[in-house]
């Protein structure tokens, strides 16, 4: 923003070569522009200043975003883990993740959405049902 403070010193040195005082009211008019649009130009270089610093924010903040996505979104093969099941009570979908149902043992969930608890009763030692026990057996024997 120095091309402002520039122009208004040129303004200013091109008043004071002129002569122009302010004994005239054509004179007083002039030199109160010329404070007038100094401290336009002092006030547009401290916003520029704060804009620098928001953007410097900003960029911080985008960082601090793209790592919590990073975070949060590990993996975006983790949600094709997911498997589905409808809820016996509202009928509504549960994702649930599939190692967690492949677990020996009867599970229980809470529905998220009617907060009712219902169990997923282990059949063949694997409550989703997938057979993926099975494979351990045959693996061990």
């Amino acid at each position: 923003m120095s091309y402002l403070f520039e122009k208004v010193s040129y303004l200013k040195g091109l008043a004071e070569g002129m002569e122009i005082s302010d004994e005239t009211k054509e004179g007083k008019l002039l030199l109160k522009i010329i404070e007038v649009l100094e401290d336009v130009a002092d006030t547009v270089d401290e916003l520029d200043e704060e804009i620098g610093e928001i953007d410097e924010y900003v960029e911080i903040i985008d960082e601090d975003l793209s790592d919590l996505e990073d975070e949060f979104y590990d993996d975006e093969d983790d949600f094709d883990d997911l498997e589905e099941i409808i809820c016996p009570e509202c009928g509504e979908d549960i994702y649930v993740d599939h190692a967690t149902l492949c677990e020996e043992g009867d599970l229980e969930l809470e529905c998220p959405c009617c907060g009712k608890t219902f169990i997923i009763e282990d059949e063949e030692g694997c409550g989703c049902g997938c057979g993926c026990h099975d494979k351990e057996e045959d693996s061990e024997e």
